[in-house]
């Protein structure tokens, strides 16, 4: 089976297993999805979503965040790790979203990636799954992992990889794969051991052949 096709049928048998696959980030607007991805970097969603479910109660959006004040907000991402980081980046992104956007998040590419912390994953999370407008493939570890295992890239580089996948997975499913190929890494396909024997996959994947 060339690549492909082998990831054609991946897709749709991945549609299959996981049929209420999606984003396991908690937010309700636009800007708690940027503020919750920001978070997760180097943090599991299960911690963000414990951390933003009282954040987003505290901040409502980004006039609230604007007007934190650093060392509380410090204190109460704390434990999303890089906590410094993550709450400077969110202060200075929130008042730059009120001055220059109004409050409302931007909605392209450029403009998110030129805020603090924003990079190409975070802004292509928001893009692709609070505006329906995929930029491209999101490549966290889980996707990564999957995708050389299953023989789609071999890259390590998280960019190379999201262009491998750009040129194999249909644009209207940019958004959908990713959440698939988490789903699956999270239940079957896990770092340390995969457990091959139960899975539906088998049958084309190079890395048991």
């Amino acid at each position: 089976m060339r690549k492909k096709e082998r990831a054609l049928w991946l897709l749709e048998e991945l549609k299959r297993l996981y049929p209420n696959a999606h984003c396991a980030l908690y937010y309700q607007t636009p800007f708690q999805l940027l503020i919750a991805t920001i978070l997760s970097a180097q943090c599991t969603d299960e911690r963000v979503n414990q951390v933003t479910a009282k954040l987003f109660e505290k901040y409502p959006d980004a006039y609230a965040f604007a007007i934190a004040d650093l060392d509380l907000l410090m204190q109460d991402v704390k434990s999303t790790g890089f906590y410094r980081n993550k709450a400077l980046s969110i202060l200075e992104t929130s008042r730059i979203i009120v001055t220059e956007y109004g409050g409302e998040t931007p909605r392209e590419l450029l403009q998110l990636t030129a805020l603090r912390g924003v990079g190409r994953k975070t802004a292509s999370v928001v893009m692709g799954n609070a505006f329906n407008n995929p930029e491209g493939v999101v490549v966290d570890t889980h996707v990564g992992r999957l995708s050389r295992r299953i023989g789609l890239t071999k890259h390590q580089d998280p960019e190379k990889v999201e262009q491998d996948l750009i040129s194999l997975i249909p644009r209207s499913e940019w958004v959908l794969f990713p959440h698939l190929m988490i789903s699956h890494g999270r239940a079957l396909c896990k770092a340390r051991k995969a457990q091959c024997n139960h899975c539906a996959l088998a049958i084309h994947c190079p890395a048991i052949l």
